[in-house]
């Protein structure tokens, strides 16, 4: 079995934590805009099972998929929600602003789906009385375990830090490795210390007063994180937090500490889509995460992802809309729509009906069993998107041993991070759109950005368009709407690769015929169109060279070849950043490229 399918195996699901972003497509996305009584369906990951469900129950429902499929799904599903422009279904993975989605979401209280829902899970997502967004289902988390070495070794699930303890020492003594953290993701360090703080009090009366205080700036770290800090040191002690020298990612971690049986426990913020090891045929094991005394054991869950009803199908004229929204919502949270999420390459997925069941040898049995009384909690990241990422940097430092960083320093850095973002949190706009761009006038404002940052004469970029069965990952499917801009909106505006863009040199006449043609990735002659975008408007001359940038894998590789591509290493989000931050204002006539 080649890395590469071991890889895929073990490809994370859709729960990202920093940046706002990373959830894949779904399978099929039959775009149409212009069909006015079709119902528009945000595009998300994992939904081909139920709408094709859904395609078998309610036939009359037309239903399209909208065209979006950028880097960053989130951020623009809510800048579609500032801009009122949203889908008929709303899906985010998200809840980032609870009065905006009052504002332009269906109250769903009053429908019968609702019922399908226990009352804690309700209260989480209830907004002044109201329901306006439902999780769909649940990533459970906690720490995974070579179940089967367990087992051989007659090693006992700890139940307490004592327990986790010497069973740390009895692994070392068989010449193993306890347990090992992923750190690439400043998300999981984040997590693996607000996780462990919520075995003692972060979820008590007074540990959720004190973040709600702390986010407003009225309290500080220390005083309340010198006990969760000097608890992980003793777990940093114990190896049960060994780092990987490489930071490599998550999956391949898995794959090497635990298939290889160099480890026994593994802790990030990741579901898996397999329950045993290739090769080995190891079986995985789920814990929670392990309390100091043993008494607040606990999982950590987050819903994949929110759904909602958008309130225009409300007003006269789209009563047949509206009416086919909650039948689609019905049967989602029927037993056979909660169905088709969960299948053996979803072991990590938990269905959010309360009369769902699992087999008692399930990954997350436990996990299903603690939801249920009130051993799992929601992962910490709503309203601290602002300070988690530079939060889990401290972190890591910490973990991986770096500049001398302790517990005491994070939590001092905790404090000095919170207090810089609540102080500048202004300086994180740094360009305001005066207008709402079309989808051409957004894909001309990147062309500008990349061509004029790395020295191009033309930026040739596909944009979607209707009446295609592929989504375009590596074109320009989003708006720039009106507002302030920061990083996360400018990255919503790229397409789903980040870390390069290409350069070919080609003639005039080569641009122009190469435009007409289009972007046909799937080679099925029915391509998407390519803009062209030359610096200060200029007509290229047939016969002169020119050299014109491309975004990552805009082009075939019959492309490619034929212009002797040059492949560059580059944060495109950075260009972008950058470019704006010069603009200070963009508009859709403005900001020529000289």
């Amino acid at each position: 079995m080649t890395a590469k399918i071991l890889r895929r195996l073990l490809a994370l699901m859709a729960v990202v934590l920093v940046p706002l972003s990373a959830c894949s497509p779904s399978e099929s996305v039959p775009n149409s805009s212009e069909n006015r009584d079709a119902l528009i369906w945000a595009n998300w990951n994992g939904y081909q099972n139920f709408f094709d469900l859904l395609g078998e129950t309610y036939p009359d429902i037309e239903l399209e998929i909208s065209p979006y499929a950028g880097s960053n799904r989130t951020g623009y599903s809510w800048a579609q929600m500032r801009g009122d422009d949203i889908p008929d279904v709303f899906i985010t993975s998200q809840i980032l602003d609870e009065e905006l989605a009052a504002q332009r979401l269906v109250d769903l209280s009053g429908y019968d789906f609702i019922g399908n829902f226990s009352t804690p899970v309700l209260d989480q997502v209830a907004i002044d009385g109201g329901i306006y967004l439902l999780p769909v289902n649940y990533g459970m988390y906690g720490t995974f375990y070579n179940k089967t070495l367990m087992e051989e070794h007659g090693w006992e699930v700890p139940t307490n830090f004592a327990e986790l303890e010497a069973l740390c020492h009895e692994i070392q003594a068989a010449g193993l490795i306890p347990g090992v953290l992923g750190t690439q993701l400043s998300g999981n360090t984040f997590s693996a210390v607000f996780n462990l703080a919520k075995t003692s009090w972060l979820t008590t009366p007074a540990g959720k007063a004190w973040e709600q205080d702390f986010l407003a700036g009225n309290a500080t770290a220390e005083g309340f994180w010198e006990d969760t800090m000097a608890y992980i040191q003793r777990l940093i002690d114990a190896g049960f937090f060994t780092v990987d020298p490489d930071d490599r990612n998550n999956p391949d971690l898995i794959l090497d500490y635990l298939g290889n049986r160099k480890a026994v426990f593994f802790t990030a913020v990741m579901t898996v889509n397999i329950t045993e090891l290739p090769d080995s045929g190891d079986k995985l094991g789920m814990m929670p995460y392990i309390g100091e005394d043993g008494s607040k054991n606990i999982y950590m869950y987050n819903p994949t992802n929110f759904v909602g009803v958008s309130k225009r199908l409300t007003e006269p004229g789209n009563e047949k809309k509206l009416e086919q929204a909650i039948q689609a919502l019905s049967l989602l949270y029927s037993p056979e729509g909660q169905a088709a999420f969960i299948s053996e390459e979803a072991p990590c997925v938990l269905s959010v009906s309360t009369s769902s069941s699992l087999p008692e040898d399930a990954l997350i049995y436990d996990a299903q069993q603690a939801l249920r009384e009130g051993r799992a909690f929601p992962m910490t990241y709503a309203h601290w998107d602002g300070v988690l990422a530079d939060m889990g940097q401290v972190f890591k430092e910490w973990f991986r041993g770096d500049n001398g960083t302790d517990g005491p320093r994070c939590i001092a850095r905790m404090d000095e991070l919170q207090q810089s973002y609540l102080n500048h949190s202004e300086e994180l706009y740094f360009c305001k759109s005066t207008a709402d761009f079309t989808l051409e006038e957004t894909a001309e404002l990147l062309c500008k950005a990349l061509g004029s940052s790395v020295g191009a004469d033309a930026v040739i970029v596909p944009i979607w368009a209707p009446h295609h069965d592929a989504e375009l990952r590596n074109g320009i499917t989003g708006k720039l709407y009106q507002g302030n801009i920061n990083t996360d909106i400018a990255s919503s505006l790229l397409p789903a690769f980040d870390g390069e863009y290409a350069l070919m040199t080609m003639t005039g006449a080569q641009a122009k015929e190469l435009t007409q043609a289009g972007f046909d990735p799937e080679g099925d002659g029915n391509p998407f169109p390519y803009l062209l975008v030359t610096r200060g408007g200029a007509a290229l001359e047939d016969n002169a060279a020119y050299p014109i940038a491309f975004f990552p894998g805009s082009y075939t590789e019959e492309t490619g070849e034929a212009y002797s591509v040059q492949v560059c290493k580059a944060s495109l989000t950075e260009i972008l950043r950058t470019w704006l931050t010069a603009q200070k204002t963009v508009s859709p006539d403005g900001n020529p490229w000289e």
